[in-house]
Order: C-alpha cells, then sequence, then structure tokens
C-alpha cells in the first residue's frame, strides 16, 4: 500500500484556488498569462500567480504551473523572462509540452521540476525514460492507458507518475489533435480548442449510414475513478490529477473533497472494505457529468460505452458542489505565542509554527508606562492579539504574562501583532524562495535560419497501401519513400519489406519504415522480435515512445527522421531533438510561411501534399457502433455542414485515424519554400486511389522537374488547402 499520495486539483482563478485547498488539495495546477492549454480560462495574472505560490506554501501544498503549449521560435525568447519571476518565488514545478522548452528549463534552471504534460502522449516506458533522461521528474501519462499498462512503465522507467482520475476527456489522444486547428484556426496545442468532438456527425460505410441520422460519436463521457483509487495507486500513480481550470469554485472543491476522503480512507486502511458510498457517487454526479461517467481504458480498450452518442450537456445539479464549499471554511494555520509586558522593557511578542517547525520570531514593541487610570489586563491583550484577521494565522495558544499597573496603547499591541505575523509568514516561505538569474543573454542560440547553398532537391512520398506504393516505385524523382507499417500484415512484414527493399534499391530509391502513431507496450513487444530483421534505410516515428524505443533498441540515431507530430516549431525544440544525432525533423504543420522562415530548415523535411491527420484516437468508430471485426477499412464522418472526413482504422495497433476532408496542396508555393531554405520535400498518400497518387504525383513532379511555375493543382484537384501556411495559428 502506498504510504502518500498527492491530490492535484485545478484552478483556474484564486477564489477556486483558495476553495480547493480548503477541500483537501495537496497540490494545484494553474495557468499564468501566457504559454497555458487553457486560454480561455480566467489565469492568474503575475501578481495573483505570486500570490498563490506564497498562499499555497503557507498551507504546506504545492503550486504547478502549466507551461503546457507550443512555442513559435519568437516566443522562446520570452519564456526565461516570463518564468523566472515564479522560479524566484518558489513554483514547484512546470508542466511541459514542448520539447524545446523542456530543454531551455533545463539548461538555466536546472533546479526547477520539469512534468512532462500528458500532451506528449506517453503511452510506454519508451517514452516515459527518454522524457526522465532528458530532464522531466514527473510523467502526466496519457489517459488511454490501462491499469496494467501503468504499472509495466512504473517498472520500466522509475519516474514519478501522475494520471487524470476525473473530468472531461478527449477522443483524441492528447496532443495529436489539429482538428480544431485546422478547420478553425484554433489549434488544441495553443489552449484554444473549439472541441470540435463535441458536434454532431453522421456515419457511413461506402454510402450505407451506420448511425440513424446524425449522433455524437466522436463525445466521450466524462472520467470518473474514485471507485479505482487503490488500483491506480498500486499501479504506481502518485499524483492523482483532477481536470477543469475552466470549472468554478463549487465543482472543483466539491470533487476534490470527495477525493480526499477516499484518498485518506485508503492511506489509512488500505483496500480492505475500500467502497463508494451511493451518497457521494450522487454528490460527484451532481456536480457535472457528461452523459455520466466513464473509467476510460483503466480496465482495458476502452468502447461504446465511453462515448456520450447522444448531445453531450455537462449536466449537473443547480446547487451541485456548494453543500461542501458552504461548510468550507478558509483553512488557518496554527500558532503558538507569547507576549511579555515587563516595566522599562520594550513589549516582547515571540510567535512559533509549531514545536517542531523550527520556524519562530520575536518583535518588540513599545516600552510600557505607568497606567494613569486603567491598567492594560492579560484578558484584554489576549483579545487584541487573537484578532488575526485576514492573515492566514490562528493562535493555538497564547501565553501572556504582563505585569500589574501599566498601560499599553492598543495601537501598539495592534503593530505588534502584524509586524510578528508578517515576520513569521516570511519566515514560513523563505526556504521556497530561490535565487536565478535569466541566463538567456548568454545562451548559446541554436540555430538562426540558414538557407542551404546548392543542395540539391530531395523529393519523397509515403504510402499506406499496396497500390500507393506501386506507383511510387514507378516514380523516377522519387528519391526516398516511406513504407507505413499498417500497409502489410504483421505476420507478412518481413517478407515484404525484404522484397521492397530490393524492389527500390534497384531503382536507386531509399526506403524508410514508418512505425505506427500509437507505440503501446504491445507494440514495442512485437517491433523487438523483428526489428534487428527489418531491411530499411531508416525509420520515421510519430511519438516519444517510438523514438526511445529506437534509441533503446541501438538503432542509430541517424537513421531516425521525427515526423511533424513530434513538434518542432522552434529552433530551440529542433536542436534539442538534433542533439540525440536525430538525421532530420518535419516541419510543423501548423506553422505560416512567417515562421517557417524563422526556422533552420536544414535538414527539415516538409509536406507539401496530404490529407492531414486531424485526430489520432483510441477509440474505434466502427467498434464502437457495430462492433470490432478486426477488419480495417474507410468510413466517413458527415458534419452539420456536409463536409466529410475518412477516417480509418488500424487493427493492429487498435487506433482510428481522421483525416482532413481536403488535402494540402502546395503546389504554388513551392518557389516560395525553396527560397526559404526548403529542399526536402513529401507527398504523404493515405486514402487516395492509384489513379489520384499518379495524377498528384504529375503535378508535382512537372513543378519539381520542369520548373512549372504558377501550377496550382486545380486541374487535379476539385479542392484542396494551404492548411496552415498562409494563416498560421494564434
Amino acid at each position: 500500500m502506498a504510504k502518500e499520495l498527492e491530490l492535484l486539483a485545478p484552478a483556474g482563478a484564486p477564489p477556486v484556488l483558495k476553495a480547493v485547498i480548503g477541500a483537501g488539495a495537496d497540490a494545484v495546477y494553474v495557468g499564468g498569462s501566457r504559454f497555458g492549454a487553457r486560454a480561455y480560462a480566467p489565469n492568474f495574472n503575475e501578481d495573483e500567480l505570486l500570490w498563490a505560490i506564497d498562499y499555497v506554501h503557507l498551507y504546506g501544498k504545492k503550486l504547478y504551473l502549466t507551461v503546457n503549449t507550443l512555442l513559435k521560435e519568437q516566443e522562446t525568447g520570452q519564456l526565461l523572462e516570463y518564468l523566472l519571476p515564479y522560479y524566484r518565488q518558489g513554483v514547484d514545478a512546470v508542466i511541459v509540452q514542448d520539447f524545446g522548452v523542456m530543454h531551455l528549463i533545463r539548461q538555466n534552471f536546472p533546479d526547477l521540476p520539469i512534468h512532462a504534460s500528458t500532451q506528449m502522449t506517453v503511452l510506454s516506458g519508451h517514452g516515459a525514460r527518454f522524457l526522465a533522461q532528458a530532464g522531466a521528474s514527473r510523467i502526466v501519462m496519457a489517459r488511454e492507458l490501462s491499469l496494467e499498462e501503468i504499472a509495466e512503465i512504473k517498472k520500466d522507467a522509475k519516474v514519478e507518475l501522475e494520471a487524470f482520475v476525473h473530468g472531461a476527456i478527449c477522443y483524441c489522444y492528447s496532443g495529436q489533435c489539429l482538428f480544431s486547428s485546422m478547420l478553425g484556426g484554433r489549434s488544441g496545442n495553443r489552449g484554444r480548442c473549439a472541441q470540435p468532438c463535441r458536434l454532431p456527425y453522421e456515419v457511413f460505410e461506402g454510402r450505407a449510414p451506420l448511425l440513424d441520422g446524425q449522433a455524437y460519436p466522436l463525445s466521450p463521457k466524462d472520467l470518473c475513478t474514485v471507485e479505482l483509487l487503490p488500483q491506480l495507486a498500486e499501479s504506481g500513480v502518485y499524483s492523482f490529477k483532477i481536470e477543469g481550470r475552466m470549472k468554478q469554485a463549487e465543482y472543483a472543491a466539491g470533487v476534490v473533497s470527495v477525493y480526499r476522503g477516499y484518498m485518506d480512507r485508503y492511506l489509512a486502511y488500505g483496500k480492505e472494505g475500500y467502497k463508494v458510498s451511493p451518497k457521494d457517487w450522487k454528490r460527484l454526479f451532481d456536480c457535472g457529468n457528461r452523459s455520466g461517467f466513464t473509467q476510460a481504458c483503466l480496465k482495458g480498450q476502452g468502447g461504446a460505452d465511453m462515448i456520450t452518442f447522444c448531445k453531450p450537456c455537462h449536466e449537473k445539479k443547480k446547487d451541485g458542489g456548494k453543500e461542501p464549499l458552504a461548510m468550507q471554511k478558509e483553512p488557518k494555520i496554527k500558532i503558538n505565542g507569547c507576549f511579555v509586558v515587563t516595566a522599562g522593557m520594550p513589549a516582547k511578542l515571540t510567535v512559533s509554527r509549531g514545536a517542531d517547525s523550527g520556524i519562530h520570531v520575536t518583535v518588540d514593541g513599545e516600552t510600557p508606562l505607568p497606567a494613569e487610570h486603567k491598567a492594560v489586563t492579560a484578558e484584554t491583550l489576549h483579545k487584541k492579539l487573537c484578532k488575526t484577521g485576514n492573515t492566514p494565522f490562528e493562535f493555538e495558544s497564547l501565553v501572556i504574562e504582563v505585569q500589574d499597573g501599566l498601560f499599553l496603547p492598543v495601537s501598539s499591541v495592534n503593530e505588534i501583532r502584524r509586524q510578528a505575523l508578517d515576520e513569521l509568514e516570511g519566515q514560513c516561505l523563505k526556504p521556497y524562495r530561490r535565487r536565478g538569474i535569466c541566463q538567456e543573454a548568454v545562451r548559446r542560440r541554436e540555430g538562426s535560419p540558414h538557407k542551404p547553398v546548392g543542395a540539391p532537391l530531395c523529393i519523397t512520398a509515403s504510402a499506406q497501401s499496396q497500390g500507393q506504393l506501386s506507383v511510387l516505385l514507378e516514380t523516377p524523382f522519387l528519391s526516398g519513400i516511406y513504407i507505413d507499417s499498417a500497409m502489410f500484415g504483421r505476420n507478412e512484414i518481413l517478407p515484404r519489406m525484404q522484397e521492397t527493399y530490393s524492389k527500390a534499391k534497384g531503382l536507386g530509391k531509399q526506403v524508410f519504415y514508418v512505425l505506427p502513431a500509437v507505440f503501446r507496450r504491445h507494440t514495442s513487444v512485437f517491433y523487438e522480435s523483428i526489428l534487428q530483421k527489418l531491411p530499411t534505410d531508416g525509420f520515421l516515428v510519430k511519438s516519444y515512445d517510438a523514438l526511445g524505443f529506437l534509441l533503446s533498441q541501438g538503432i542509430t540515431p541517424g537513421r531516425i527522421r521525427i515526423d511533424h507530430n513530434v513538434y518542432t516549431w522552434s529552433n530551440t525544440a529542433r536542436a534539442a531533438f538534433l542533439g540525440y544525432g536525430i538525421c532530420g525533423d518535419t516541419v510543423p504543420a501548423e506553422l505560416n510561411r512567417r515562421e517557417i522562415r524563422a526556422r533552420n530548415n536544414e535538414g527539415s523535411e516538409m509536406i507539401v501534399y496530404g490529407a492531414l491527420p486531424l485526430m489520432v484516437s483510441a477509440h474505434c468508430v466502427v467498434r464502437n457502433i457495430k462492433g470490432c471485426s478486426h477488419d480495417p477499412c474507410t468510413i466517413t464522418l458527415k458534419d452539420r455542414y456536409g463536409i466529410s472526413f475518412a477516417v480509418q482504422n488500424n487493427c493492429a495497433e487498435c487506433y482510428n485515424m481522421i483525416y482532413n476532408s481536403r488535402p494540402l496542396n502546395l503546389a504554388s508555393v513551392l518557389p516560395q519554400l525553396q527560397s526559404d531554405g526548403i529542399v526536402r520535400y513529401r507527398l504523404s498518400f493515405s486514402t487516395e486511389t492509384k489513379g489520384q497518387v499518379r495524377q498528384a504525383l504529375k503535378l508535382f513532379g512537372q513543378i519539381f522537374l520542369k520548373g512549372g511555375k504558377g501550377a496550382t493543382g486545380d486541374a487535379v484537384f476539385s479542392e484542396y488547402t494551404y492548411g496552415h501556411y498562409k494563416r498560421g495559428v494564434e
């Protein structure tokens, strides 16, 4: 049984922070004015955040600051200055998504703990171990994991683990969603998700509807795991995180109070007789739920019971959560005091925070005068000194020693009390303060924009089907081919890859193997058995788990390239990855031209054609509607505007990929890209037929080989998009 656990609560504003501390949270996570993944929450300004750090520390609690968005190149220089006052004040940790941000913090604030955000999509010990070695002291795990997988991560990585236990959950793996971004410019990677998963869709297999009209097949219920608290603790979870920085104090305090009670019960008595009462289930339900609750994937692969299907209203009782909030008083810190008033000597007040704390102060006040009328009494002094008002303290014991016949003004008593409590507060907070200067001015610049001179063009393409592959092999101007892991069944990967590799090498082409977008424990077990036999010139990875796996297997980093969703928005992020010897990265899909120009693109590959993945999800639409057939297929989601999105299910790894309705097509801006230093280009094929692949290759071949200017693809594609190349994200 665990001896210590942490209950971690959200706070979107100061009143919520006070409420959750009062309800029993051990720690809170908050967003500041910048770089947080809840841009529409009230959040804390600088003065409020400095106050909040001190407030939680006075009560022996912790505060974690969210710095969990991706940073653009022009923002990285502002990060350290932003963090510096909070670092000095004593913030306990920062929650980070951007690998470049982790790198910067590690360099400049080496004693500041870093928690790897759930948006880093850690699903295995390989990813956790890689991030721990890079500087993370805690991993906030993906919400799609089972109890068994959590236990494996703890065993493999030996790092502190944090898990979401209550609140809203995403349909997509966190950090792998571009749906809101591509449709409306509101990026989840920048804290501005518009939640397209909460909207209605029709579902078709071919032309046959799988649902009766519109429904909500992408909308998960809210998470509630209070029943599984003992199992989570025994699996290795240390920090139990409640979601809800957008929620009111009533919700946050109500949920925290229930989890606090059950965590204390488990810590005191273990799991024997552990059971959640109907009354507490109702309290949680009344605080708020989305069409009921789910335990997600903790007991195994989630299914239809995780999805609302009906309109996902956030159901709550009108006064849900108000009862525990009304009963709750702002906590006070118990102190001891001794006040001595002696003739001819300054009045002396000594206050201490408990006998074992070692924290005490003594303050001298005015010298008392002989009483002309009414002498001061111990009773009067006790009453005045105990008026601690809006300070965080209250006297548990107060000894008054006053000599008879003396007078001391009330204002003098109030002043000595105020001064003593102020100094005591300072002594309590002193251990948390840090010294530190911002090293940005002397920090080595991680690669300024650079335009390769005379570097030859390198044009590659990726394929997900054997039909697409056959077209790529017969295309002379392609120097490399990416073969998606889903192309061949597991039993035929080695012989088919050997055949493809031999054919490609005979045609003078390189072959890269694309590891699965979701790389869980069972995936790594399979690839361990074939990796050293796999004929390939290199690998393309889409996750920290896959990257950590390859490095752990001794694959030379020079054979590893990272895809666009292992984000390198800035030169700092890019340099942090390349510091491991990785041969190259992929230009992120959410950057616009100005932001691409600000990067050092040497060795970076850019996707210039393809239906970009909008979501990678553990939920299978087909399985949730009609059951699992273990048969890979492509179905269609149609939104309320009649726009269709292809959905492919990867049955071997058990995840869904939802693609944009229109393919990215940057044919008309290729001259601009070349002038910005891009020399490596990739065409990404997913759901296209062989004929469509040939059309796309013909268009881009005309541009690359014949210098076709002004070609847009209008004659080839009825609809296409420039993605974020022209607009970008906020």
